[in-house]
Formats: structure tokens, C-alpha cells, sequence
């Protein structure tokens, strides 16, 4: 009897019971708005976001409706004007280009490796084509940062960090997104915290973390964030800088509160059933693992695997193969976009030359979630089945 899996890759857990307590508390008394308190009273959303500058250890933090507001935000923050060329890995997921191009800016696509990074050397040789880079942590991959830091300091490149995928992950020992002038982060509901949408940015820039806040949409109220630049830092700039209401409200600050307080815990969770799938899967013949680097502190929400050199057809047969066993992959090389596996090529507003380095790496990529509902018995079945139809279609030529 051919074995399959019966579980769901997009069913999440439950929303926990403290934060359902708390939710129910907002509603209670009603006031759902950031900045509708009662007297004495800090907010949910004030609250979240000091717990989560003193996570991450940044400075200052603010909350926001989506992860994708955090990046425009962000870009707007640090000075990113329309026409602007902005540089950012070719390897990431629509929004964060359509970030770009949502303040009037250009995506200018930097190469990426077959271990799924940026591609430092290609970084170095557009570094001067910008002032800027949008860094991707896609799917969890963090590049060297020290190096990047590096490269980044010789183009005299402003970096803001993508941390959607690396929310409480860490490089060398330092929390992702500590390195940039900015981090961006979401809590959408694939995401290592669970609001629906949301999103949350940090930073340690008096001025671009002044100039967010306005832009959030403050309505001179910045005096009631507790994770903010001192007060001076907001009164040359707050005739300047246009509301562009983008605020998280209450209610998902105090269902994201209790998660944060677990989040630890939870990674270590994704990285167990992680090292399951890793182990399932290793040495099977025409399947490549992606290597971790030793200071990569990274979390396990999904897994990644190459087929190097195999036919597109080859893919495409082993995703519709996995599928009839219950098993839903996804991969990168198809040649139109399907679901969330878009990639630079599929972005046509964006004007993207060819990339061969990515085109490469991106060809036989494949991709899975890890949801927490998972058991490592339930990750043990996946692997077998992976590995089972790997084998079949490798030993009838696939590459």
C-alpha cells in the first residue's frame, strides 16, 4: 500500500489561550484604536511594541498593519523618494519588491546563490547603482552579515532587513535585524507570530524612527509610544512628514503580546521538526540540502531543497507526485507564477534584466512549510514520501 499524509501544510495553531483572554479583554471595553486609552492606561499596541525593541534588542520599535507597510515605511523613513533605484535579493517574495515600487521606487535585482543568499560579489559590483538595500531573509537564508555589513559600508548602502522569515533568528549571535539601519517584520498568519496581518519595525535612528512614526499616522500623539526617539527628535519634522495612516490597532497587539512571550520556545519547536525533515531527507541520491552556516541562528518554519540539474518537467512531475500523496511542494522554477512562488522574472513592472546565477539556483527549488501543527512523526512521513519519489524520478533520468 503506497503511503500518504493526511495533515494540512496551511493549518495553523491555535490562537493561545492568554492571548484569546486578552483579545477578549480589548473588546470589552471597546477601545480598539492605538491611541483611544483610558487614563493612565499604555495600550496594547505600546506595550507590544517595547516587549519587542527589548527582544530584539533594538532601540525603538513601532507596530503596524502589515508587514509590507513596515518595509514602506521603512524605505520612506530612511529617504527613498519616487524613481529611486533601490537594491534588494532576487530571491524574495512579491511584496517586498512591491514594496519598492509602492513608494514610487525602482527594484534593482541583485544575484543570488545556490544556497539561496545574496550574492555578495554581485552586491558589491551594483552597490554604487544605489543608496539603498532592501534585504531579503527569504525563507529563513541569512547571508554572512558581517560581510554584507561590509560590502554595504564600501557602496555606502543604507540596509533595512527583511526579517519577515527571521523573526527570532539570529547571526553570530546578534537577533536578525540588528545589523541594518532598520528591520522590518510580519505578523501575517504564516509568520512566526499570528495576527492575520500585521507588521512591526525597529530601529536605533532617532530621525528615520521619528519620520515612521509620523508617517504611521500619529496624529501628534507620539508622545504615547513607549519604544520612540526622544520628543526633540519629532518637532523639525512633524510639519513635514505626511500621515499615511498605517497603524496596528489594539486588538492584534494584545493577541500578538502572549506569542512573543513563547516565541523562544517555539523556535525551538520549528528547528526540532527542522533537523527531522533534514534527517529524513539526507543523502537521497539527486537531492541537495541547503547548508546552515555555524553562526546561522535560524528558525525552521519551512524547508528548502535543490534538484540540481533536473529537468523543469522533471520538477514539475515530482511536485504533482508528491501532491497525489499529500505531500504539497513548491517550486520556484515554473515558468508562470503559482500562489506565492513568484519570482523575479514573473515582476514585469519592475523591468527585470536576466540573472543567470539566480535563474540557476531558483530552476530546481523546492519548498515546503513546516507548520507547528506538525508532529516529527507527521515530518518523518513527509520525508519518506519526498524521498521515495525523488529516488523514482531520479533513477528514470530526471536530470
Amino acid at each position: 500500500m503506497v503511503e500518504r499524509f493526511t495533515g494540512s501544510f496551511t493549518q495553523q495553531e491555535p490562537i493561545p489561550e492568554a492571548a484569546i483572554e486578552a483579545a477578549l479583554a480589548v473588546m470589552r471595553h471597546g477601545r480598539l484604536h492605538r491611541y483611544n486609552t483610558a487614563p493612565g492606561e499604555a495600550g496594547e499596541v505600546a506595550l507590544l511594541e517595547e516587549e519587542f525593541a527589548a527582544f530584539t534588542g533594538a532601540h525603538y520599535c513601532l507596530a503596524l498593519a502589515s508587514g509590507g507597510v513596515a518595509i514602506t515605511t521603512g524605505l520612506r523613513a530612511v529617504g527613498v523618494r519616487p524613481g529611486d533605484p533601490v537594491l534588494t535579493n532576487a530571491f524574495t517574495l512579491a511584496p517586498v519588491p512591491g514594496a519598492i515600487a509602492a513608494v514610487g521606487a525602482r527594484p534593482v535585482f541583485v544575484e543570488v546563490t545556490g544556497d539561496l543568499v545574496i550574492d555578495l560579489e554581485d552586491l558589491a559590483e551594483k552597490g554604487a547603482q544605489a543608496k539603498v538595500l532592501l534585504l531579503s531573509h527569504m525563507r529563513g537564508h541569512m547571508v554572512d552579515m558581517d560581510r554584507l555589513m561590509e560590502v554595504a559600508e564600501a557602496a555606502g548602502l543604507t540596509v533595512i532587513e527583511d526579517c519577515a522569515h527571521t523573526m527570532g533568528g539570529s547571526w553570530g549571535g546578534v537577533p536578525s535585524g540588528r545589523h541594518g539601519a532598520m528591520a522590518c517584520y510580519s505578523t501575517q498568519t504564516y509568520k512566526h507570530m499570528n495576527s492575520g496581518e500585521g507588521g512591526l519595525l525597529t530601529s536605533d535612528d532617532d530621525e528615520a524612527m521619528a519620520r515612521a512614526i509620523l508617517l504611521s499616522g500619529s496624529y501628534m500623539l507620539y508622545e504615547r509610544h513607549r519604544a520612540r526617539p526622544p520628543a526633540e527628535a519629532f518637532r523639525r519634522l512633524r510639519a513635514e512628514v505626511p500621515n499615511i495612516s498605517g497603524r496596528m490597532d489594539n486588538l492584534r497587539a494584545a493577541i500578538l503580546r502572549p506569542q512573543l512571550a513563547a516565541l523562544p520556545a517555539q523556535v525551538a519547536r520549528w528547528n526540532r521538526l527542522y533537523g527531522e525533515m533534514e534527517a529524513g531527507l539526507a543523502s537521497t541520491p539527486g537531492l541537495r540540502l541547503i547548508p546552515r552556516a555555524e553562526a546561522e541562528g535560524y528558525v525552521g518554519s519551512s524547508f528548502q531543497f535543490q534538484l540540481d540539474g533536473w529537468r523543469g518537467e522533471a520538477c514539475a512531475d515530482l511536485v504533482a507526485r508528491c501532491a497525489a500523496r499529500g505531500v504539497e511542494l513548491k517550486w520556484f522554477g515554473a515558468e508562470e507564477a503559482v500562489g506565492f512562488t513568484s519570482r523575479y522574472v514573473h515582476w514585469g513592472y519592475a523591468a527585470p534584466p536576466q540573472l543567470p546565477k539566480t535563474d540557476a539556483a531558483l530552476s530546481g527549488l523546492v519548498d515546503l512549510r513546516l507548520p507547528l501543527t506538525f508532529s516529527r512523526e507527521d515530518v518523518a512521513t513527509i520525508a519518506r514520501i519526498i524521498r521515495a519519489e525523488v529516488g523514482a524520478l531520479y533513477q528514470q533520468g530526471a536530470a
